[in-house]
């Protein structure tokens, strides 16, 4: 429990630094911090399954790993809460073509990254 908190707080905390420096950058008409949080988190994830899971699920040597990084790093770094609420504010102040843009873009480049992560990890892990 204790490795799942510690990762949690550095995941929130990576979070919010990334998705604040990209919003004072770029602007906050769309949510682009939360966006290049969830794909990069999504392409961290596929990287990680690909060196810890095996058809059994994930190998206990690494399971102390798994908890910190991935339950508890990625799993506060990525966000489908922020990700949700900004979509229907968006929606709600009539920018509906950007709240289905958000909607196809976080789930086709999640998708892609967290596959070319997966595929990397194969690769670097020899899977």
């Amino acid at each position: 429990m204790m490795l799942v908190a510690l990762g949690g707080a550095v995941g929130a905390c990576a979070r919010f630094w990334l998705s604040g420096m990209i919003g004072r950058r770029v602007g906050e008409a769309f949510p682009w911090g939360t966006l290049v949080v969830n794909v990069s988190g999504a392409a961290a994830i596929g990287l990680l399954a690909a060196g810890f899971v095996t058809a059994e699920g994930v190998a206990e040597p690494r399971r102390e790993t798994w908890l910190l990084l991935v339950t508890g790093v990625l799993g506060s770094y990525t966000t489908v809460s922020a990700f949700s609420l900004q979509t229907l504010a968006l929606a709600r102040a009539g920018a509906c073509g950007r709240a289905a843009l958000n909607v196809l873009a976080s789930l086709g480049l999640c998708l892609a990254a967290a596959f070319a992560g997966h595929q990397a990890g194969l690769r670097l892990f020899g899977g």
